[in-house]
C-alpha cells in the first residue's frame, strides 16, 4: 500500500502534527520521499510549547511575524519567522537548517477548516499527498492513558487527516516510539495491534545515516526533548530516563529510531475517540471543552493554567 502511493505522488506536504518540534520527526520520511523521488515541503503547527511561547495555544496569522499567507490555516514559514511575542517557531529552524520555506498550520478553527487549509494549500502547492507525523505516538491514544498529556492537537488533526483521506492520499505516521513519554509501550503496542488488526499499518522506515546528520543539526537549533531521544539513541548515547523536566519517563528502544506508517482512517475510526469527539467541533475552544467533557485534559488547559499562575506572580 506505501509502495503505490509514494509511486503515485510528485509532491507531499509533509507535517509534524503535534506541535512543538514535531516537524524533526518528519525527516526520516522525507528521506523516504525523496529517493523514491517525492519531492517534500515540510512544516508543523503553529503551537510552541509553553516554554518557548508563554501564549496558551496556537499562534494566529495575525499573532504572527515573517510569514506569508497561502491561506488563513497555511502559511509559509521562513528562518525569520516568530509568534507576536518574540518566540521562535520550530518550524523557523527547520526553514534555517533547510534552507529553503517550511509551513506553519494554524489548529484554531477546528479540524474541518485545518482539512479545508491544507487542501487549499496542496492545490496551490502542487501537492498530491499528504502526511502527517506524530513524535512519540500519543496520536495512537484512545483518551483514557493516564499519561496522555497532550491529546488536543493531535485530535483536531486526526480529524483533519481522517477527511483528507477522502480528498486525495493521506498518510500518517509515529516516529519515537514512547520517546514523549505520554503512552507507554503496552499502550502504544495495543493501539498498534488494534491498526494491525484493521489492515491499518502501511510500512516503517528508519533514519539513514545521512538523515542522522541532518536531525543533529536541527535538535542543535530547534528546542525539542521528544525528538532528541531518538536522535541519542541512534548514536548509541541515549542516557535520559525521563523529559519535561522529570514528570515523564522516557522507555526507548531501537524501535524508537523507526517511523511506522498507519492508515489514517483506521487511526480515526478504530483508536482516537478525542478524534471522535471532536470531529465537528468550529473552534479549537470548543474542541477542549469537548475533550474536557469526557473528562480529558489538554495541553491547552495545562497552558491556561500556567498563563494564569504567571500573571498572578
Amino acid at each position: 500500500m506505501l509502495e503505490k502511493i509514494l509511486r503515485n505522488s510528485k509532491k507531499a506536504i509533509l507535517l509534524g502534527i503535534g506541535g512543538g518540534g514535531d516537524i524533526v520527526g518528519t525527516l526520516p520520511t522525507a528521506n523516504l520521499l525523496e529517493i523514491n523521488g517525492t519531492q517534500c515541503v515540510l512544516g508543523g503547527l503553529s503551537w510552541e510549547r509553553f516554554t518557548i511561547d508563554p501564549d496558551p495555544g496556537p499562534r494566529k496569522l495575525e499573532e504572527s511575524r515573517n510569514v506569508h499567507e497561502i491561506n488563513d490555516v497555511v502559511w509559509r514559514c521562513n528562518k525569520d519567522s516568530t509568534a507576536r511575542g518574540g518566540a521562535r517557531f520550530a518550524e523557523a529552524g527547520m526553514a534555517e537548517v533547510l534552507g529553503e520555506e517550511t509551513l506553519l498550520v494554524d489548529i484554531s478553527y477546528g479540524p474541518e477548516k485545518v482539512f479545508e487549509g491544507i487542501t487549499d494549500a496542496a492545490e496551490k502547492l502542487g501537492a498530491d499527498l499528504v502526511v502527517g507525523i506524530d513524535v512519540g505516538g500519543d496520536v495512537l491514544g484512545f483518551g483514557d492513558e493516564k499519561g496522555l498529556m497532550s491529546p488536543l492537537a493531535d485530535a483536531i488533526m486526526t480529524a483533519a487527516l481522517y477527511r483528507q483521506s477522502f480528498r486525495m492520499p493521506t498518510v500518517m505516521g509515529v516516529f519515537g516510539f514512547g520517546s514523549d513519554g505520554e503512552l507507554s509501550k503496552e499502550e502504544l503496542e495495543r493501539s498498534f495491534g488494534i491498526i494491525a488488526r484493521n489492515n491499518g499499518m502501511l510500512g516503517s522506515w528508519g533514519i539513514s545515516a545521512t538523515t542522522l546528520e541532518l536531525m543533529e543539526k536541527a535538535i542543535s537549533v530547534i528546542p525539542t526533548e521528544a525528538s532528541r531521544g531518538p536522535v541519542e539513541y541512534a548514536k548509541g548515547v541515549f542516557s535520559t530516563t525521563s523529559i519535561r523536566n522529570g514528570r515523564r519517563k522516557v522507555e526507548l528502544d531501537i524501535s524508537s529510531t523507526v517511523t511506522f506508517y498507519v492508515d489514517p482512517r483506521v487511526v480515526y475510526e478504530k483508536v482516537s475517540r478525542p478524534a471522535q469527539a471532536i470531529y465537528g467541533c468550529r473552534t479549537i475552544g470548543e474542541a477542549n471543552a469537548k475533550l474536557n467533557e469526557a473528562g480529558i485534559r489538554t495541553e491547552l488547559d495545562i497552558e491556561m493554567e500556567l498563563y494564569e499562575n504567571l500573571g498572578k506572580n
